[in-house]
Formats: structure tokens, sequence, C-alpha cells
């Protein structure tokens, strides 16, 4: 049995979108959901220091409360929980995530989750589990059916050929394959680099043969295991974030990478920047 599908909640516009697509993620695999609230939010430390326990309880309880409604009329089937956890928001989405299948959380709002994305909780919460983490925006939705707003249809992924995560690529593939959706393969890489190992006369032209083999053999295994998923390739010069950032505008996904054996709360510079940027959810999923 599949473990639940985590999202963690504290009322704001980002959360509630957090919560639609956990619930939607949740239907699709089977799974369960679960509802946590940190009750120390960082952000209102000062405000904690004011309210009495039981205040404290009765704002996560409306909380958790409207959000166990508004998951009940998107998605009855659901088999559902719901905790107010008394401790800080790096620490109950950390152990939370270890215990799921994916975390998902709200990427802005002040006061939201997604909030610490630009400040140092965000950068641990994303570093420091261990299962993929999905940053879902406010102004993203979706219908109940999977049907998301405007033409944004495709999951794109991102992923580096000389380092290819099956992890990554399983995530990504099995995504597209449960909204039925085409998958969008893209690799960008540093032409200066490579130009250093070349003659001069054939090096851009001889590196887009070389990446774009290597790319498809990456892929090619994924493609037999989902055979459904339709795949479109793309590897091009240029600055790998910039590209997913601008492929992100039509896309109802990208997934990027974290390696598991960076230090500290480091992301990486692609991962990092996709994350601030793109207008759609981005899902990282650690590997290595």
């Amino acid at each position: 049995m599949s473990r639940p599908i985590v999202v963690g909640v504290d009322g704001s516009d980002g959360s509630l979108a957090a919560v639609d697509w956990a619930a939607d993620e949740a239907a699709l695999r089977g799974a369960a959901l679960r509802l946590v609230y940190a009750t120390r939010w960082i952000e209102h430390q000062l405000q904690a220091v004011r309210m009495s326990h039981e205040d404290r309880a009765g704002q996560a309880e409306g909380v958790l409360g409207a959000m166990e409604e508004r998951v009940r009329s998107r998605r009855p089937e659901l088999v559902m929980t719901a905790e107010e956890i008394e401790d800080s928001p790096t620490s109950v989405l950390l152990e939370a995530a270890s215990r799921a299948d994916e975390l998902v959380v709200g990427s802005h709002g002040l006061g939201s989750v997604g909030g610490f994305i630009i400040g140092s909780v965000g950068q641990e919460v994303v570093a420091g589990a261990k299962e993929p983490v999905v940053l879902v925006r406010p102004d993203y939705r979706e219908d109940p059916h999977g049907s998301p707003a405007g033409a944004r249809r495709r999951v794109v992924l991102g992923l580096d050929v000389t380092d290819a995560s099956d992890e990554l690529m399983e995530f990504a593939f099995d995504h597209a394959a449960r909204r039925d959706v085409p998958l969008h393969v893209m690799h960008g890489w540093n032409a200066p680099f490579f130009h250093r190992h070349r003659a001069a006369g054939d090096e851009d032209a001889g590196v887009q043969s070389e990446t774009a083999s290597a790319l498809a053999q990456a892929v090619r295994p994924f493609r037999d295991k989902f055979p459904t998923v339709k795949v479109t390739e793309e590897s091009a010069p240029g600055r790998p974030a910039g590209q997913l950032v601008e492929a992100a505008a039509d896309a109802r996904l990208v997934v990027v990478g974290r390696r598991r054996a960076a230090a500290g709360s480091h992301i990486g510079s692609i991962t990092h920047a996709v994350i601030h940027h793109a207008a759609c959810p981005v899902a990282v999923v650690p590997h290595g």
C-alpha cells in the first residue's frame, strides 16, 4: 500500500491551492491524504507569545476543519487525517515528509509554508526532505477532474544527461502517465564548456548531436516502461534554468532534481531559480 500524500496547511491562499493539488494527487495514487498544521509558524512567533494555548488550538482547529471540508467537497472518496503539531514548520514538514510519498506546500503568501521558500526554512524543507516536494502557487487552479486552467497540459522535466537520475525520470513519467498528459524532457547545455574539447569548425553541430543522443539514451528505458506517455525531447544550448522557466509558461508541472548528498541547504542553482520563477507547480525530487 502506498504511503500518504502530506500537505502543509495554514489557511493562506497558497495552502488552499496546495490542498487541492494534494487531494487530486492522493486520489490518482489511491493514497490517503494527511493535513498537517504547525502551530509555531516562525512568521508569527511574537503573535504566538501573546496567544494562549487554547487560542492557538482553536485557530488550528478552525483552519484544519475548513481544509477538511474543502477536501471532502472536492474528493469525497479520500481517506484523510488532519493534525495540529506543536513544533516549528521545518521540523513538522520534514518529519511528515519522511513518512509520505510526497510533500505538498503552497509556494507563496505571507505566513504560508511557501512564504519561507525565499528564506532559511523553505530552503531547509526542500533541501532536507528525502521524498519529493511539490510547491504549488496560489494562482494555479485545476478542476476536480484534473483539467488545469488554460492550456496547461504537459509535464516538463529538466534533466542533466551527465547525471541522469532514475528517480527523477520515474517521478516525471509516472506523473504524466497518471494524468494522461504529454511529457517534455529538456536538457540545456553550456556551449563554452564543450567548446574547450572540440575543434572550432564542428563544435556546435557535434555537441548538439552528442547531447541529443545522450538524452535519447537516458530517456529510452522509461519510454519502454511507460508506453502510453507521449514524450518529446529537447537538447539545446543556453541556460537550463531560463529554458525551464520559459517552458513552465504552458506546463502543469515542472520536475527538477536535488542531489541528496548536497551539504546544508544547497539545492542547486537551477532548481533554486525554477522554484522562484516558474509560473506553474514545481516538483523537487531528491536523488543520488
